[in-house]
């Protein structure tokens, strides 16, 4: 939802003056209904659903997949977009729940402190998994213990017969299993989780391959999903999956066929060979030194970065955005650059020895991206697509679909649509004032 709590008087007129002004102003209706909808979403939890064993998936990073392998692992049909992950939205997820479901899959995400708590007196899950702490939250958390404290609200209400399911490869995930008398299930690649992954391959762009250990079985893995920080969603589903009944066999049927979760190292296929990896969903720093890393490990006649903004950048910007430019030069042939750190990813890049000619700023336009990716793409090239979620780089990519794109602004806010469903998108915003 939009972080703005409310809008200004004179917004309104201008609000409701465009397509996208009027969806966000009733979402923003919605979004104001949570004090109600919370207590009738946990009535209805408690008394009608009560029997749906419920998976409430929460970290910094990789939630949206983990949910989606996990829901695939329960042999239950995987949406291509998933629901809003906070406020009247979870409301809503637990009213789709209906009392014949045996299962349901809950992705929960806060940006403040106190939310976490108010979720998961609501959802009340029977399972709890935990795929990590980052930096996602610097800001508006604080540190690093503040956000694990929180994420760990969701562990400290399962009931003894719940079930948790932690990242044993990340300290302070593992360190939760304290937190409460459920069951805990570890999973990684470290040689003391539950659930471990051994002999991993990334084999491009089919995805990734793997040695599954558990409970004394050792099976051959295959994921589309790319990358190997992908491997934790799949043995987070197995480690669920397994627990509640379903053979190894339908879980690894199920999550063999699951495609990457849109803008989250997504691979999109152009003419001539040209590949384009969508990860412009979110951009803290862990998630860009992970998608560099897969990014590095790509075949690929030439590679290109189209490059936006670190979220909430952990430190002092500066080096920060230096070292990310010294990695891009060790990776990329070329790399466009959105947003207002030209200057320090470029100092970091001729540090490494990326010549001047090889970098473009394109400021804050997407469009201006565009056009230049489009000059300097040749047939076999792989593109790195990776920005902050309020930049939208996936225009980028849409426009390199066919799509033609008229909306250049450089912030959007919004939560409520894919840019790809946006009216906005081939419209644009001439003439009009930008209030969303």
């Amino acid at each position: 939802m939009n972080s703005r709590s409310r809008y200004r008087l004179a917004d309104f007129p201008h609000l409701i003056r465009t397509p996208l002004g009027r969806i966000q102003f009733r979402h923003g209706i919605y979004y104001r209904l949570w004090p109600l909808l919370s207590v009738l979403a946990g009535w209805y939890r408690r008394k009608i659903v009560s029997d749906t064993r419920i998976v409430a998936v929460v970290g910094s990073f990789g939630k949206s997949t983990t949910t989606r392998t996990v829901t695939a692992a329960l042999q239950k049909p995987v949406p291509r977009r998933l629901s809003l992950n906070c406020w009247s939205y979870l409301s809503g997820v637990i009213f789709r729940i209906r009392p014949h479901d045996r299962h349901s899959v809950i992705e929960v995400g806060i940006n403040d402190s106190g939310q976490m708590e108010q979720y998961a007196n609501m959802i009340r899950p029977d399972i709890a998994i935990v795929t990590s702490i980052g930096s996602e939250h610097h800001r508006s958390l604080g540190s690093l213990e503040v956000t694990c404290a929180e994420k760990a609200k969701m562990v400290q209400v399962l009931p003894k017969t719940g079930l948790a399911v932690l990242n044993g490869d990340d300290p302070k995930v593992r360190r939760m299993a304290e937190l409460t008398e459920a069951r805990v299930v570890t999973y990684g690649f470290d040689g003391s989780n539950d659930v471990r992954a051994s002999e991993v391959s990334f084999v491009w762009p089919e995805g990734m391959r793997f040695r599954l250990h558990m409970e004394g079985e050792t099976r051959t893995v295959r994921s589309a999903l790319v990358g190997r920080y992908m491997v934790y969603p799949v043995l987070a589903a197995i480690a669920v999956a397994s627990d509640e009944g379903f053979t190894l066999d339908q879980i690894l049927s199920s999550l063999q066929s699951m495609p990457p979760t849109p803008g989250r190292l997504e691979p999109v296929q152009l003419p001539d060979g040209v590949v384009l990896l969508r990860d412009d969903y979110k951009s803290s720093l862990e998630t860009v030194h992970v998608a560099l890393d897969v990014f590095s490990d790509i075949p690929a006649g030439r590679r290109g970065i189209v490059m936006g903004e670190v979220s909430e950048p952990p430190g002092s910007q500066g080096p920060i955005y230096r070292e990310i430019g010294r990695r891009i030069a060790a990776t990329a042939d070329y790399a466009i650059f959105v947003g207002s750190n030209f200057q320090r990813y470029a100092a970091g890049a001729r540090e490494a020895g990326m010549p001047k000619s090889a970098m473009f700023n394109a400021k804050g336009s997407v469009r201006k991206a565009a056009d230049y990716l489009r000059s300097e793409l040749r047939p076999g090239d792989v593109v790195l697509i990776k920005g902050r979620d309020t930049q939208r780089l996936g225009r980028v990519a849409l426009e390199m679909t066919g799509h033609k794109i008229r909306c250049d602004i450089d912030f959007c806010d919004t939560r409520v649509l894919a840019c790809a469903d946006c009216p906005m998108l081939e419209r644009g915003w001439d003439g009009l004032r930008v209030v969303i």
